[in-house]
């Protein structure tokens, strides 16, 4: 099969986050089984659009805002739709990893005017909004959305919110999971390092992972701590705290990272850290999993639950204490740290394969194929 999915940013940091680690994950489980696929999205980075990202065929135009003002929302290029149009028209499949966006927005329109079937996948990302800008977004957008053959959620949570979006004329909301791979550890680890692996913005809570090493460094001042990501409003008062803490030694902020050097990145610490909360099915936990990188995080995550009951994580409130005691419990306890870092490449066997994603998409594909297509 052709395979087309969109997704509205790739970027060199990383900016867009789980979207584009779930899109290329799942067309590069589908080109290993012989389909033919490609992302079309934007690109927001150094030089001209690459050929592929991780390495999967990438079909791009550069970034734009048109929107000021308004982030992810307002970004876009015209000579996207012209790469929408042609691409919607030969694939078979057409997945659109939709957000409130200009590209969602204009990849929904664009598969509604060639009549073409497809399915959406909304992250979590199109919840109820009472903002006068979604609202308004919404009266255009939504429609398109209802469009949907199916619609891919999560998690409970999410399923609830989009059908409030959507309202009884939605499409079918089908469950389906993230998935990775597991992958050999290969890198290097470091005897003690932490790491914080997300965007530098409020829901993450980066101010909470320096507020924890400060915490484990009194205890054990041998450990580093390190932040990567892009950012998004937070860095001051993440450099604020570290000053403050007198931490310039012990933590250290690296930037964001592209997604192989994200992975790298992860598997060679020795506890990676996520202080978010209501991340309904984080990616970055994922992968921590899959390359045997033992994970703490907080009880609102949306499968800490599962991976609390498998021993795959270690679960916590989310205040920089129990952080900070979850921390130090595997840092000192070798047993224990072997122990986390199995379950969780159990669990992404078991439970969160691209293998079974990937079963579950060729399943619907076909539904979405037309005779003569392309």
């Amino acid at each position: 099969m052709k395979i087309t999915h969109v997704v509205t940013l790739v970027s060199d940091d990383g900016a867009y986050g789980g979207p584009v680690s779930v899109a290329t994950g799942q067309l590069g489980e589908l080109a290993s089984r012989g389909h033919e696929v490609e992302l079309v999205s934007l690109w927001r980075g150094r030089g001209t659009p690459p050929g592929t990202v991780d390495e999967v065929p990438l079909r791009a135009r550069p970034a734009r805002t048109l929107v000021p003002g308004q982030g992810f929302l307002g970004l876009f290029h015209p000579g996207l739709l012209p790469v929408l149009w042609r691409r919607a028209g030969r694939a078979d499949a057409l997945h659109l990893h939709a957000g409130r966006d200009l590209v969602s927005l204009a990849a929904l329109a664009t598969a509604v005017l060639r009549r073409r079937q497809f399915v959406v996948q909304t992250h979590g990302m199109v919840q109820p909004r009472r903002s006068a800008v979604a609202r308004l977004f919404d009266r255009v957008y939504v429609p398109l959305l209802r469009r949907a053959r199916a619609a891919l959620v999560l998690t409970d949570e999410e399923e609830a919110g989009l059908r409030q979006v959507l309202g009884p004329r939605g499409p079918r909301l089908v469950r389906l999971p993230n998935g990775v791979r597991t992958r050999p550890a290969d890198e290097p680890r470091d005897g003690a390092d932490v790491l914080f692996l997300a965007r530098l913005q409020t829901r993450k809570r980066p101010e909470a992972f320096v507020r924890m090493a400060a915490l484990v460094h009194r205890k054990r001042p041998e450990v580093s701590f390190t932040l990567h990501g892009s950012d998004e409003g937070r860095l001051p008062e993440v450099r604020r705290l570290i000053a403050e803490e007198e931490l310039g030694e012990v933590v250290t902020y690296g930037g964001a990272l592209d997604h192989d050097a994200a992975v790298r990145r992860t598997a060679r610490a020795t506890v990676y850290v996520l202080p978010s909360v209501d991340e309904p099915f984080p990616m970055s936990v994922l992968e921590s999993l899959a390359v045997g990188t033992p994970v703490v995080c907080t009880d609102s995550c949306g499968i800490a639950a599962e991976l609390e009951q498998r021993g795959a994580a270690l679960v916590t409130d989310g205040s920089p204490e129990e952080l900070a005691d979850a921390v130090l419990r595997l840092l000192e306890d070798g047993p224990l740290r072997e122990g986390v870092a199995r379950a969780g490449r159990t669990a992404v066997e078991e439970e969160f394969s691209l293998a079974a994603v990937a079963d579950r998409l060729e399943e619907w594909y076909p539904l979405l194929a037309r005779p003569g297509a392309g």
